[in-house]
């Protein structure tokens, strides 16, 4: 790989006139510009991106960390980062923890020695959120990361979510309403319970606790915890707590001869692209993830920009697009 030294020598020119010419830090020759130029282009010449970090004190790079890019949900949000990202002249480098907080402590220390200019962290334990305040790194929280850090974060309203899908079920006169919840120690199902178990309880229906099963955000999971429900359960409808574990589901039925959505309603949740696709269509609540990955490089660019600037907090509400899991066509 060629150097500034190669250019310099194939042009004619001190090294440091290359500088000049490639960083544009002081006026130079026409002809020097010229000669400097064509001899990096004919060397395929890049320019260090470390030199640069070490004289700007920036890297162009942001960090983000995520469960699961495999996940349609988490996919579809990083999308929406790296767009934005990308206009404004960062590269992201897109970290998966696999929901290992080992794993993801290791990915931090790693982003931090980049000397990333921000980070954006979609679970995010208490230890290492002290790290990257003590560390003064811009960060911003997403998705399923604990509210009371004292850091930027961006999320939807997940109990209000819950309350959506029940209240669509319930004007569908659905009454023996279940639930597959995410992992019980990730805030983002409970809370999506929450709204769910009380929106029920306004209206005078309960949800016991054998209509109540976890699984972990998966299809695969969706799918064993709806065949476990189905075989000792009779619900007229389920709720899900993402899209992943309602197409399981809906695979569930599909095999145990449930008629959905006439015997039994689905609805899940995120929205992903994938909903629109799987037969019958999914009832789902939707969060726009790329609205929610835009959202949030805003915020993080924000906070890169004006570091001082006062703790922010967005809640993005939801929506409830209606399908065929729940209504028929």
């Amino acid at each position: 790989m060629a150097t500034i030294k190669d250019v310099a020598r194939k042009a004619g020119v001190s090294y440091t006139t290359v500088s000049h010419v490639l960083n544009q830090t002081r006026p130079v020759s026409h002809d020097a510009s010229t000669r400097v130029l064509a001899a990096a282009e004919a060397l395929a010449y890049v320019p260090s991106a470390l030199a640069r970090s070490l004289r700007s004190k920036t890297t162009g790079s942001i960090g983000l960390i995520i469960p699961n890019n495999t996940n349609p949900y988490f996919s579809e949000v990083a999308r929406g980062i790296e767009d934005s990202c990308y206009a404004a002249g960062y590269s992201v480098i897109l970290c998966n923890s696999d929901d290992d907080p080992a794993k993801q402590r290791d990915y931090l220390n790693v982003l931090l020695t980049k000397r990333c200019d921000g980070l954006i962290v979609a679970t995010l334990a208490q230890t290492d959120g002290e790290l990257l305040r003590k560390m003064k790194v811009p960060t911003v929280l997403l998705d399923r990361a604990p509210k009371d850090m004292g850091i930027d974060l961006v999320a939807v309203d997940n109990a209000a979510g819950g309350a959506l899908a029940a209240q669509h079920l319930l004007s569908l006169g659905r009454r023996r309403i279940a639930c597959i919840g995410g992992p019980a120690d990730i805030d983002i199902s409970r809370e999506r319970i929450a709204g769910l178990r009380q929106t029920l309880f306004v209206a005078g229906v309960t949800l016991p606790d054998d209509m109540l099963v976890y699984a972990d955000f998966t299809s695969a999971g969706g799918y064993l915890a709806a065949r476990s429900l189905l075989a000792w359960q009779a619900p007229d409808a389920i709720f899900c707590c993402n899209d992943l574990m309602a197409i399981g589901a809906l695979r569930a039925a599909a095999e145990l001869g449930i008629a959905v959505p006439q015997t039994l309603a689905v609805v899940g949740f995120d929205d992903i692209d994938l909903a629109q696709f799987v037969h019958p269509t999914l009832t789902s609540v939707a969060q726009n993830t790329r609205r929610l990955g835009q959202l949030t490089a805003q915020c993080l660019l924000e906070r890169i920009a004006t570091p001082d600037r006062p703790l922010q907090r967005q809640t993005i509400a939801p929506e409830l697009h209606v399908r065929g899991s729940t209504v028929a066509a």
